[in-house]
Parts: structure tokens; C-alpha cells; sequence
């Protein structure tokens, strides 16, 4: 469903409210009182446009993880059109503007690393992570190159993963680049390309 103009505009007012409230109080203390009243909404939009404070969450939480993948799909794809093919190195510049990202959005970053959701949030975080995971194995097996393992795969994911954690906490800027830096110099060794 593609969204036009006046409820276009509600949405998107009503998403970046539920931004700076769910990151200021997590999902349980949250209002949608405060939501509403930060986008100059009604609580009827929200319920039109979400459903309630889970759906708002869970929409919160997809389009962050929209912008996550597509962050890392433009890396790999740039990296591409400037003749890299060794599919470590895509992996580490996906990875790179994956934790930039985590960085650039810490505030959602570390509220949806920490948890404490709505019910179902983990089985819904979990399908995201073995999409990314299945995403990664494809990225690690191209050019029919010899294929790495899944369990691998799904360490070095998880390594990222974790990182973006720490990345999304570092006290300032220069901490989290220099993080982010020392993993991927380490996932770049593991795979033979530093």
C-alpha cells in the first residue's frame, strides 16, 4: 500500500514521534498519549495507520532495519562498480555501512539491540537476522568461489551484530569509527584479505 500526501505526512510525523519516545522510555513505559501529542495526531490516526503501540514499534523496527539493508546493499553494490569481487572484502564494506549506520542511528540502534519489545518482537527480530544471515551466506559464496560455512556465516554475522551494539553505546564519534575499524580489520584477517 503506497501512501499519499496528507496520510503520508501522518505517518511519517507519527513514526518519528514514536522514535524520540520509545528511545527516550523503551517500548513498556512508553504512552501512545505522548505519541499521539508529539506528532500533532490523533490516537485514531495511530490506530488507523498502525493498529496500537505494538504495530507502531514493529513498523519503527522494519523501517530502521529497511534502512540498515539498504545502507549495506549500496556499499556492496559500489564497491562492485569500483571492481572489487573478493567477497570478504563486500562483506566488510556492507558490514561497514551497516555499523556506520548503527552509529548514525544509535538512538534506535540501542533501543531495538537491547530488547524488551512488544510480544513477538523477538520472533520478529530473529526472522530479520536469519534473512540477514542467508544474505551474508549468498555474499560469501558468489563467483562460485569455494563456500563458506554456515556456521561461519553465522558467527561472523553475529560478530557484526554485536559490534553494532558497542558501536551504538561508544561515547562519541572517533570511538565508535576506531570499533568498527578494529572488527572489520579482524573479519578482513579471519578471511584472508588483510
Amino acid at each position: 500500500m503506497t501512501l499519499t500526501g496528507r496520510a503520508a505526512t501522518t505517518r511519517g510525523g507519527l513514526l518519528d514521534a514514536a522514535r524520540k519516545v520509545f528511545s527516550a522510555s523503551g517500548f513498556a513505559e512508553a504512552s501512545i498519549a505522548e505519541v499521539v501529542a508529539r506528532a500533532g495526531a490523533s490516537v485514531g490516526s495511530l490506530y488507523h495507520h498502525f493498529g496500537g503501540k505494538a504495530e507502531l514499534y514493529l513498523a519503527l523496527f522494519e523501517d530502521y532495519q529497511q534502512r540498515q539493508e539498504a545502507r549495506a546493499v549500496a556499499a556492496v553494490r559500489e564497491a562492485r562498480l569500483l571492481g572489487e569481487t573478493d567477497p570478504v572484502c563486500l562483506f566488510v564494506a556492507g558490514s561497514k555501512a551497516y555499523l556506520d549506520g548503527c552509529w548514525a542511528e544509535r538512538d534506535l540502534a540501542r533501543l531495538f539491540l537491547a530488547g524488551g519489545g512488544p510480544p513477538g518482537f523477538e520472533l520478529v527480530a530473529r526472522r530479520r537476522y536469519r534473512e540477514w544471515t542467508a544474505r551474508n551466506a549468498a555474499l560469501l559464496r558468489v563467483d562460485g568461489g569455494e563456500p563458506w560455512g554456515d556456521a561461519l556465516v553465522l558467527v561472523l554475522t553475529t560478530v557484526i551484530s554485536e559490534a553494532g551494539h558497542e558501536v551504538a553505546v561508544c561515547e562519541d564519534e572517533s570511538s565508535a569509527s576506531a570499533l568498527a575499524g578494529e572488527v572489520l580489520a579482524l573479519i578482513a584477517r579471519i578471511g584472508g584479505t588483510a
